[in-house]
C-alpha cells in the first residue's frame, strides 16, 4: 500500500523546528548537558545560550584541556611588516611557541600549534586542525597592521557576522582570504533536527568564547597595555569553527612605531606570553569549561 504526504504548509514546518528545539534542550538539561548558568545570557547575544546537545561532535569530558594555539601568517604570508622591517609570522610564532611552554607547565591544561615552523597555512585548514584535535579553546595570535598607525596595544576578538564596528571589520577583511565551507558532522538524516543541533553548538562555542574573552582581557589589562575598546569582534574566517570557542588577540600592531618597539624585544614576547598563559589557564580550569 503506498502513502501520499503532502509537505507541511510553512507555518507547521515552523512549528516542528520550534517543537524540536524545546524537545532537544530539554533533553539535554535532563542529561546535565547544559551550560553553566552564567552562560545562558551572552555578551550582547539578543538570544538565551542553548545547551549543548549529544549529537555533535563530543568535548573532553574532563582535564587536561587542550588549547590549539595559531600563529597567524607564515612561509610566503609574512604578515603585517613593521617599519622597522619585523615580520608579523616571525613574532607569532614566537609568542606561540612561548605560550604553549608556559601553558605545558600548568597542571589541568596541553597545548599544541597549528604550525611550529615558518610555513604556509590556508585559514581553513588552520580551522580544520583545531576541530579535528577537538580542542577546548583555539587561539590566533597576531600583530597586524591597524587601519591607523596611532592605534596600539592588545586586544582580542570573537566571531561576529556583523562586526563591532569599522576597526574590527578592516582587520577581518585585511585577515580573510578565503571562506570556510562545511560545518558540523551531526550523525542524524533529519535535516530539521541537524539545524537545530548545528545552531545549539554553534551557540554554545560563540558564547564560550565571549566570556571567555571577558576574563581573558580583565586579567591581563592589570600588566599589558589594551587597546582602547580592547574587546571586539568581526567575521574572521580562522574564527568560524561552529564546534570549538575560537578567539583572535593581537598583541599589539607592528604599525605602531612603539607596538613594534616592544614586539621585537624576546623579553617582552616572554612576557606577554606568560601572562597569556596564567589568565587561561585559570579561564580552562574554571567552571566556564567545566
Amino acid at each position: 500500500m503506498s502513502h501520499d504526504y503532502e509537505p507541511l504548509p510553512h507555518d507547521n514546518r515552523l512549528n516542528r523546528r520550534r517543537f524540536l528545539r524545546f524537545t532537544l534542550a530539554a533533553s539535554a538539561v535532563a542529561l546535565h548537558l547544559c551550560l553553566p548558568v552564567s552562560l545562558w545570557a551572552a555578551d550582547g547575544a539578543d538570544d538565551a545560550v542553548a545547551p549543548v546537545e549529544p549529537g555533535v561532535p563530543a568535548r573532553k569530558p574532563k582535564a587536561p584541556r587542550l588549547v590549539m594555539i595559531d600563529p597567524g601568517h607564515g612561509g610566503r604570508d609574512p604578515g603585517a611588516i613593521g617599519v622597522s622591517g619585523t615580520h608579523e609570522k616571525d613574532v607569532t610564532l614566537d609568542i606561540a611557541q612561548r605560550l604553549a611552554d608556559a601553558l605545558g607547565g600548568q597542571s589541568g591544561v596541553t597545548a599544541r600549534l597549528t604550525r611550529n615552523e615558518d610555513i604556509f597555512l590556508p585559514l581553513e585548514e588552520r580551522v580544520r586542525i583545531g576541530r579535528e584535535a577537538r580542542a577546548d579553546l583555539f587561539l590566533s595570535v597576531h600583530a597586524d597592521s591597524a587601519p591607523n598607525s596611532s592605534a596600539r596595544g592588545l586586544s582580542v576578538y570573537t566571531l561576529s557576522e556583523k562586526a563591532t564596528d569599522t576597526f574590527a571589520k578592516a582587520l577581518a577583511d585585511h585577515e580573510n582570504e578565503a571562506d570556510l565551507m562545511g560545518g558540523v558532522d551531526v550523525p542524524t538524516t533529519d535535516k530539521d533536527v541537524a539545524a537545530i543541533l548545528f545552531d545549539l553548538e554553534a551557540r554554545h562555542a560563540r558564547n564560550t568564547a565571549q566570556h571567555a574573552r571577558s576574563n581573558f582581557v580583565q586579567a591581563l589589562g592589570q600588566n599589558w597595555r589594551l587597546l582602547d575598546r580592547p574587546m571586539r569582534a568581526a567575521n574572521f574566517v580562522v574564527l568560524r569553527a561552529p564546534d570549538v570557542p575560537s578567539m583572535l588577540i593581537e598583541t599589539g600592531f607592528l604599525s605602531n612605531p612603539q607596538d613594534e618597539h616592544i614586539l621585537r624585544q624576546p623579553a617582552e614576547r616572554e612576557k606577554i606570553a606568560r601572562l597569556m598563559a596564567k589568565s587561561l589557564g585559570g579561564i580552562l580550569n574554571s567552571s566556564l569549561f567545566g
